[in-house]
């Protein structure tokens, strides 16, 4: 198969050959094929914080309906959250949602191990073992629950150290946020929620960057959201720390401003934050203090999301629009070009969570393409393959297109829909 005038992430003009699932060529062929002009060609995307919700609530997503999702927003390789039912915290468990994506063939499904059993927080799952199971699990992470505890944290870094894996810290002491609705601010004043403050984020990256560099060890920070923690994690990096970071869509667009239609669907954790905190993030991105983006997709059921704030579910769906939020902020606000977007939704996501095989645009790496169309500009409407509707983005209008999506050389998205 032949990809003919595609856009490079330079810019240049070249046609793909792909043979086996494999690019074999770079350049010009001479012969005819599938005409690309006019798209960007990059590699497939990568998300590293996805909740796919299967086992145990397939009400709100499954490996199926999220591997789709993930599909047509360009995803090849997503990696699938530990909080299902049971938790993914054993190697047989971690094996299920592993072989379950290989089964769907949407996209590599890679499953995240718990950190501590049950998410509980009190002792360490079995790391080892997951991590010597087919599936191989190299990111492990109790997100959302905090591991408060510094001597668990600790002594999970040594272990995970020791097996060239990461722990992603969903940074939030808890302490802190006790019944917390929303961003601490005169907004949640005004509204009558108890606030989420600043200083529970950055307290604990804080923390685990100083256990980092104790022990030389990687940890990964989930959804970054404030200036504050961005500064505490430039300061890490600084002192050497191995720590990356990630940032959401809707945190790089969104604010707290939105939580005065007390609409669920601007429900989050962590929450919205305040538009400095927004410029902050949009500028680390940019400047590489934080590495990647990830979309914390987080579906769930019309009983969970609908309904008062109050009662209503932490999280908002993202796979589908994702591409294009980062087209906005990267391409069209940052003045920033593709290879940069290729970096941060593709190479160092599969960098970071062990992914050799994704992230890659070169020949003799396997043809994981996706294809996007930068031209046009799209109303985001509730149309979507996931189970669930909790999307922030419907009613406004975004950049790009995805087009075609391929996973080791076959469609798994063409002309914007399925292709099986």
């Amino acid at each position: 198969m032949i990809l003919n005038s595609v856009t490079m992430p330079s810019g240049q003009q070249a046609d793909i050959t792909i043979e086996n699932g494999v690019i074999t060529d770079i350049g010009r062929s001479g012969q005819k094929g599938i005409d690309c002009s006019g798209l960007i060609c990059l590699p497939g995307l990568v998300d590293l914080h996805t909740h796919l919700r299967e086992p145990g609530y397939e009400t709100s997503e499954t490996i199926r309906t999220g591997s789709a999702a993930a599909a047509k927003g360009g995803y090849t390789a997503i990696f699938a959250m530990a909080n299902t039912l049971p938790v993914t915290d054993s190697p047989e468990i971690a094996d299920y949602v592993f072989q379950k994506g290989k089964e769907v063939g949407l996209a590599d499904v890679q499953p995240i191990g718990a950190v501590t059993r049950n998410l509980e927080g009190s002792e360490l799952s079995q790391i080892k073992s997951m991590a010597h199971s087919k599936a191989k699990v190299r990111v492990f992470s109790d997100d959302g629950n905090c591991l408060n505890s510094s001597n668990l944290m600790r002594e999970a870094l040594i272990v995970t150290k020791g097996l060239g894996a990461v722990i992603a810290q969903h940074a939030e002491s808890s302490e802190l946020t006790v019944g917390a609705q929303m961003n601490e601010s005169t907004l949640s004043v005004e509204l009558g929620l108890k606030g989420w403050p600043a200083a529970a984020e950055s307290e604990i990256i804080r923390r685990d960057i100083e256990l980092a560099l104790e022990l030389d060890a990687r940890l990964h920070v989930c959804h970054i959201t404030t200036a504050e923690g961005l500064e505490v994690l430039r300061w890490g990096k600084s002192k050497g720390a191995k720590v990356t970071a990630e940032v959401t869509p809707h945190h790089l667009m969104l604010t707290e401003q939105l939580v005065r239609s007390f609409n669920p669907v601007y429900k989050v954790n962590p929450p919205l934050r305040l538009l400095e905190d927004t410029v902050a993030l949009r500028n680390g991105l940019l400047d590489g203090s934080i590495d990647i983006l990830a979309t914390d997709h987080a579906p769930h059921s019309s009983e969970k999301k609908n309904c008062e704030w109050s009662r209503a579910a932490n999280g908002m769906t993202g796979l589908e629009v994702a591409a294009s939020v980062l087209q906005e902020v990267l391409i069209e606000d940052g003045g920033s070009d593709w290879e940069k977007f290729a970096t941060v939704a593709s190479a160092k996501p599969a960098q970071i969570g062990g992914l050799s095989n994704h992230g890659r645009l070169t020949v003799g790496s396997e043809a994981n393409l996706v294809l996007i169309d930068p031209s046009v500009r799209r109303a985001i409407d509730g149309e979507t393959e996931s189970l669930s509707t909790n999307n922030p983005w419907v009613g406004t209008s975004l950049p790009g297109r995805v087009v075609h999506t391929l996973l080791r050389g076959i469609f798994t998205v063409k002309d914007g829909e399925l292709a099986n």
